[in-house]
């Protein structure tokens, strides 16, 4: 069963985003609403990620050689500055939200065939907020986009 690989990668993938936004919200103080945002969905992440640690308890993690290379994508790099900074460091904040959405799909799938109804739980609960996520960012990156891309200079 590979099932403990797409945790292991889910768990990661929570992880870094966490960070990532944890990053974001500091570097980008002066907008208000991404600082507390941002802060308030790394927590979302951090607590998702608990979650995971209680299934890979349950059913294992995936084995050190087990994983496939290029399985963790990195995470936000250094902040940039400015309006199309923000509305860069917005966009990779999406691409790793994109990536923990289609993995909790893949891990749904998966909890479904098993008929695991703890797991089906989990993912109940994770899989919206980080859709909740995902909308809140590309909402924030069309506020972003006019400045960002015509009045900036």
């Amino acid at each position: 069963m590979k099932l403990p690989v797409y945790l292991t990668l889910l768990a990661e993938s929570e992880t870094t985003l966490a960070e990532s936004y944890d990053r974001i919200a500091d570097a980008h103080g002066d907008e208000p609403d991404v600082h507390f945002l941002c802060v308030t969905l790394a927590r979302q992440c951090e607590a998702h990620r608990e979650q995971l640690d209680d299934v890979i308890a349950r059913l294992g993690a995936a084995p050190a050689d087990d994983e496939p290379e290029r399985l963790h994508a990195e995470g936000v790099g250094e902040p940039r500055t400015g309006p199309l900074g923000l509305l860069r460091d917005l966009q990779d904040l999406y691409l790793l939200a994109s990536l923990a959405d289609i993995t909790w799909m893949m891990v749904e799938q998966a909890a479904q065939a098993l008929q695991d109804e703890g797991l089906l739980r989990v993912v109940g609960a994770c899989e919206h907020e980080i859709e909740v996520q995902l909308r809140w960012l590309k909402t924030r990156m069309k506020q972003a986009a006019p400045q960002a891309l015509i009045a900036a200079r």
